[in-house]
């Protein structure tokens, strides 16, 4: 694995999203949307136009036009990298690709030991075209914290053993359960991956990090903590030795109500929480100490302006409730990605009425 120095970070000391993810007090309500870079923005499907989805990825200017898109259109508190969970996997040598309307499709899937071992290694220079998009970003955000990201190990694995998307999850599943000793393996090599993926953009400058575990709501708690929670652990055990314990680290998945409490304890200051959990309940299977993340149902842009402003005053109300019962803080955020068919103006007025919003 390489070796880096802590990087040098800007000093954004101001901006309300590092605020609200360290425990200080922002001043405004913070706001950010997953996959606010994208199909529901127009200028994304122009310059997208003919391009692939990871040859995008691997461009850094393409990269650094399209996160700032949403910068520039809704005025959110910050930018997260424009890229896929599965680029390391890309970059390191596995073949796969992204096929429209289907998602990762891995040529070769895992499904033995010697698979796993025969998996190539992720060496920093093959994701140095990430590294400079996230360079170019770092020049020309000003003010505005940008946000890296990774897919966690087992989301990873998940494709990987199962070829692509899966809807049950069931060879995951049956090789974590009868081959755990495979398992943990193949867990190790991705977690390595996650690791110098993370550690390239760190030291390319962005100001805090998220992770995406984006299957893991398919998982008992008792599997999470055996089969997931460990390899977790290490990648924000890595990013705080490689960034310091100052830059912000965020834990997000899908459906996972029942894992918050688990997902809280793998290194996380910040726990992202879908649209089913109230944050006043999610405080409460957190624990105290961490700021909440989230949850306006991704549906609710599409019901109008009068259900929209509602929704959005409901969900303050909760986040001032579960800061009062330990909360560090609320960053506000959709409880999964912006739909592609989303009206952009409607991502515009949430932000434009979450920033009205008393502190």
């Amino acid at each position: 694995m390489t070796v880096m120095s802590t990087p040098t970070r800007r000093r954004l000391s101001d901006a309300p999203f590092l605020a609200a993810a360290t425990g200080a007090s922002p001043k405004r309500r913070p706001v950010w949307f997953m996959r606010q870079a994208g199909r529901s923005l127009p200028e994304y499907r122009e310059v997208r136009a003919g391009v692939g989805m990871l040859e995008s990825c691997f461009d850094p200017e393409l990269v650094c036009e399209i996160t700032m898109q949403p910068i520039r259109r809704h005025g959110v508190d910050a930018a997260i990298l424009f890229s896929d969970i599965v680029v390391p996997l890309k970059a390191a040598g596995i073949d796969l690709d992204i096929v429209p309307g289907v998602g990762p499709v891995v040529a070769a899937p895992v499904r033995s030991t010697a698979d796993v071992r025969a998996l190539p290694r992720l060496r920093h220079e093959q994701v140095g075209a990430v590294a400079e998009g996230v360079r170019l970003l770092v020049a020309e955000l000003g003010d505005t914290p940008l946000i890296g990201f990774a897919g966690a190990p087992f989301t990873l694995a998940s494709y990987l053993v199962e070829g692509g998307p899966s809807k049950n999850h069931e060879r995951t599943k049956a090789m974590m359960l009868a081959d755990p000793g495979t398992w943990h393996e193949l867990l190790g090599v991705l977690t390595d991956i996650t690791i110098e993926f993370l550690r390239a953009q760190l030291a390319a400058g962005v100001d805090a990090m998220q992770l995406f575990d984006s299957w893991a709501g398919a998982l008992s708690l008792a599997q999470y903590r055996e089969f997931v929670l460990p390899h977790s652990e290490r990648v924000f055990a890595e990013v705080a030795a490689a960034a310091g314990p100052e830059l912000p680290r965020i834990h997000f998945g899908v459906g996972t109500g029942e894992l918050l409490g688990a997902m809280g304890e793998a290194g996380a200051d910040v726990v992202g929480v879908d649209w089913r959990v109230p944050l006043t309940e999610a405080v409460r299977r957190v624990g105290p100490g961490k700021a909440l993340q989230g949850n306006l149902d991704p549906a609710t842009l599409f019901a109008g302006p009068e259900v929209l402003e509602r929704e959005v005053r409901r969900i303050a109300h909760e986040a001032d409730e579960a800061i009062t019962l330990g909360a560090a803080g609320h960053i506000f955020n959709l409880g999964h990605g912006v739909l592609p068919d989303t009206d952009p103006g409607a991502i515009t007025a949430t932000v434009e009425l979450i920033h009205s919003l008393p502190v």
